[in-house]
């Protein structure tokens, strides 16, 4: 069922015909649900926060899948030093097929600058990992991590500022993800064999509880009931001549002059690592990395 909140009485039903999409700026516990470590949330009014100590991390999930839209929430990472904790927040499909979009904000010593890596899944194939600093602390306020999916385009933005795009490129027998409905998931978690500098640096105990902060959950996006073929969800989630949903308009087929300039400074400023670059790993340049623009 698609439901529409926030829209003028008047212009209700008008836009109502034209723009469809699943609007809703909610609590945590109306869009998701623990998904495990129930001892390791705390809630403080709108704030949801998760620990990590040495006994566990924690995580939730969305209450339901979505096909295509754009899916926000505002983070504010462990303070600190907060070396060898990953927090995520991804959204992702199932099975060893699966699609997925990843933000893994890697933590780092005390005055050291969190990373956070993006990657992309498509059919159970990832490895495209793009590293970067953030312009900011991420650590001292809330910032809205974003990400925007339709069928020509996967956007990852931080504060609305595109930092990472990935097109369809099925022109050029490249496959994008397009078929499988997702679910919304984040949690934070010990990573220090890998996380900080490559494993070299631990984790420290002495500084837990680690803690993540959450609020302003968004989505605006198709839901699919678990239920429904895969044939049915493209269905229900794609516009016709009946019905329009706002992520298929042609302005958001690609950034705006203004995103692309964005994304050019991003990359030119805060980008650390790049799969597409990465020769010792990838001898041979991945065949997108040929085409994509960014």
């Amino acid at each position: 069922m698609t439901v529409l909140f926030k829209m003028p009485v008047v212009l209700g039903f008008f836009v109502g015909l034209m723009m469809l999409g699943l609007v809703s700026s909610a609590e945590f516990h109306e869009l998701f649900q623990p998904g495990w470590a129930n001892d390791h949330f705390i809630y403080e009014g709108e704030l949801l926060k998760l620990k990590l100590d040495n006994f566990s991390g924690a995580g939730f999930a969305s209450k339901s899948r979505y096909l295509f839209g754009k899916v926000s929430m505002q983070i504010k990472l462990v303070e600190g030093d907060s070396a060898g904790t990953v927090t995520a927040y991804y959204m992702s499909s199932e099975g060893p097929y699966h699609n997925e979009f990843d933000f893994e904000f890697l933590g780092n010593t005390t005055g050291e600058p969190y990373l956070l890596q993006t990657n992309v899944y498509v059919n159970g194939v990832g490895n495209r990992e793009q590293r970067m600093n953030l312009w900011f602390d991420p650590t001292k306020d809330f910032h809205s991590y974003c990400l925007l999916w339709n069928q020509r385009q996967v956007v990852f933005l931080v504060d609305e500022t595109p930092i990472r795009v990935h097109t369809n490129m099925e022109h050029k027998g490249i496959p994008f993800p397009k078929d499988q409905a997702m679910g919304v998931y984040s949690s934070i978690w010990n990573a220090d064999d890998w996380a900080t500098q490559g494993g070299l640096v631990k984790t420290d105990w002495s500084h837990a509880p680690f803690v993540a902060s959450y609020k302003g959950f968004e989505i605006d996006a198709c839901e699919c009931p678990v239920s429904v073929t895969a044939d049915e969800i493209a269905k229900k989630c794609s516009s016709s001549a009946e019905k329009r949903f706002w992520w298929d308009e042609p302005t958001m087929s690609e950034l705006s002059l203004h995103q692309s300039h964005q994304l050019v400074w991003v990359r030119a400023n805060h980008l650390v690592y790049d799969y597409c670059t990465d020769t010792a790993r990838f001898p041979v340049k991945p065949v997108e990395c040929e085409h994509h623009r960014h």
